[in-house]
């Protein structure tokens, strides 16, 4: 090509440029615009645990973070107490001691959480993991069988003694029949009211039943209650089983069922139980995260047994790498919290009886040097690892009262005050009616829960006071005695100031027509909300509880006596119908309707939500 020709060509290319740039051309660029700016929140998920009236299913709930909404719900057996989800978040695992209750069963219950959507897809299919019935049940034809009124009242004589047949065991009597028609009032499930030789009675559910002679058999089943009431594991293979247990149970031919049990994924079953001394009643576990050591809580004295117990996961039997096994690992009496590091090194506990926190060096099974360090007293529930910060938050109830300790140091060193935080009590209107018309007095507050932001910039403390005997609830909305108030704190972890109160932690208009004008900010007592000391699974373990969703944007309180779940917003939000102020309630969630008597507004209660745990 000649230097002419591609002299042309570049003043060519160079005019074309020059035309496009002081020219008026449009240059088209898609911007995308929303009629509603999208929250900046992943899909992620927070799940609680619901428990209900006696006899009746427990329900988890999946609360989808993103959506401030519940998208899935399924039944976990009677009497839930625990819950956890696998590491890789594939499966969740509720824990439910339903023989608590005559006739009802001991579960383990698994799921597939439900897809990240907005929309309320469900869970995927559930699996129950059930407990061995050791031993075989004993039976006894019936001689005679009548029921006096008033009261039901059905005696039935047997044609030779049933050895397991005790005051409160449970009788099956099963082909009574009449003239060849079976008489359905009188077969069914039943507890024993009294025994004598061969006669026994209960108390039938159907009135005015006829007299029958030699019909029927009477079974005492063996039936062995476990009680499981906590969960754990670092593997995605196995979950472990914390069993509160009895001993010599009327229906069950074992000495004792405290014991830790290992649930295979895989199989859908529990095949090993490593049952432990008489009186041990686990109630916490800890599993390092190498998989190495199952630190087990004993509740029970330590003349029974030793307070912390370490287990091989392989194989759940008593580990020790100093001496011979069991390790003797003691803490205070009742220890009734645990948490391990990430590096698992160390494991953490708190005892209920002595407001303590004990430190584990996991390397040696022995408690590091300085152990423990004190809670206030008598009382503490609860400890929290916060990994951005290296710190642990325990509570005190008792004192009203949060710890903050420096996990990087052995051991934990107390941050700013080794005398604790004192939880400020909520800001109750002062000209709320009834302490207008009559003086109205609170109990202490008491911080039962901590969740920590995953930027290590606040942690909220969940907390109640409840209405003191004789005063009256200020809430007007409330008229029962020993209202609970809840509440959650902010703190800022730097200064270990409060930022905040969000208060009320009931979603405003949640009723249409409020007594006096006032919203509600209370909610009725109710007696499984309040958990015993020492902990027993026949109550909550933790009357409100908190969890952040692993994203940081939300936090969630549980309140157990409301049956709901508040969320809290935690960052300036860019959808206006939910405020753009930080540490603000979004909305109150209802755990699903339980089978009781409709609530004080004439609708179906809810469930009580009774723990909090975040998936990813």
């Amino acid at each position: 090509m000649s230097l002419r020709r591609v002299g042309g060509l570049a003043a060519m290319a160079l005019a074309s440029v020059l035309w496009m740039s002081c020219g008026q051309v449009y240059r088209p660029v898609v911007i995308p615009i929303n009629t509603i700016p999208p929250n900046p929140a992943n899909f992620h998920a927070v799940f609680s645990v619901n428990a209900n009236v006696p006899f009746n299913q427990g329900t988890a709930m999946q609360i989808d973070v993103s959506g401030d909404s519940e998208i899935g719900a399924a039944e976990m057996g009677v009497n839930p107490t625990h819950g956890i989800s696998l590491p890789n978040n594939s499966r969740v695992f509720v824990a439910a001691a339903g023989s608590l209750f005559q006739g009802e069963a001991d579960v383990v219950t698994a799921f597939t959480p439900a897809v990240d959507s907005r929309l309320g897809s469900g869970f995927g299919t559930t699996t129950v993991f059930t407990y061995p019935s050791t031993g075989n049940g004993q039976s006894s034809n019936i001689v005679f069988l009548s029921e006096s009124e008033p009261g039901n009242v059905v005696t039935v004589t047997l044609s030779s003694p049933i050895s397991t047949a005790v005051v409160g065991a449970e009788i099956l009597i099963s082909a009574v029949s009449l003239n060849g028609t079976i008489v359905n009032g009188y077969n069914g499930s039943f507890v024993i009211s009294s025994v004598s030789g061969t006669t026994l009675t209960y108390t039938a559910s159907t009135a005015n039943l006829p007299s029958v002679s030699s019909s029927g058999l009477a079974t005492v089943p063996v039936v062995c209650p476990y009680l499981p009431d906590f969960l754990a594991t670092s593997q995605n293979t196995v979950v472990y089983v914390a069993d509160y247990g009895v001993e010599n149970g009327a229906n069950c031919n074992l000495p004792t069922t405290d014991s830790v049990g290992y649930l295979s994924v895989s199989l859908n079953s529990i095949p090993t139980f490593e049952y432990l001394p008489a009186g041990s009643h686990p109630v916490g576990l800890a599993e390092t995260s190498n998989a190495q050591n199952l630190y087990v809580l004993n509740q029970g004295s330590s003349t029974v047994a030793p307070n912390v117990t370490d287990l091989s996961p392989v194989d759940l039997t008593p580990y020790c790498p100093s001496s011979a096994p069991p390790c003797p690992i003691s803490v205070g009496a009742n220890p009734v919290w645990i948490t391990a590091r990430p590096d698992g090194e160390r494991v953490y506990v708190v005892s209920e009886g002595t407001g303590e926190l004990y430190t584990i060096n996991t390397l040696t099974n022995t408690l590091v040097s300085g152990s423990p360090q004190l809670l206030g007293g008598p009382g503490a529930n609860f400890v929290l690892y916060d990994p951005s910060m290296s710190r642990l938050y325990a509570t005190n109830p008792s004192t009203g009262t949060v710890f903050v300790f420096d996990a990087t140091t052995d051991p934990p060193t107390p941050i700013r005050s080794p005398l604790g935080l004192t939880i400020p009590a909520p800001p109750i209107p002062a000209n709320t009616p009834p302490c207008t018309t009559g003086k109205c007095s609170y109990s202490s507050v008491a911080p039962v829960g901590v969740a920590a932001l995953i930027d290590g910039s606040r942690f909220y403390v969940a907390s109640y006071v409840t209405a003191a005997p004789g005063s009256p609830c200020p809430d007007p909305n409330v008229t029962a005695a020993g209202c609970v108030i809840p509440q959650v704190t902010v703190f800022d972890t730097g200064t270990l100031a409060v930022k905040t109160t969000v208060f009320p932690l009931l979603a405003p208009l949640t009723l249409t027509s409020p007594v006096d004008g006032v919203q509600p900010f209370a909610v009725a007592p109710v007696a499984y909300c309040q958990p015993a000391v020492p902990y027993s699974p026949a109550f909550t373990r933790f009357r409100m509880f908190a969890a952040a969703a692993v994203d940081g944007s939300h936090v969630y309180a549980s309140i157990c006596d409301g049956g709901e779940v508040a969320d809290i917003f935690t960052t300036t939000n860019t959808i206006s119908v939910e405020g753009n102020s930080p540490d603000t309630l979004v909305t109150d969630l209802l755990a699903p309707f339980s089978a009781g008597a409709p609530g004080s507004n004439g609708q179906p209660s809810p469930q009580y939500a009774t723990f909090l745990f975040t998936g990813q």
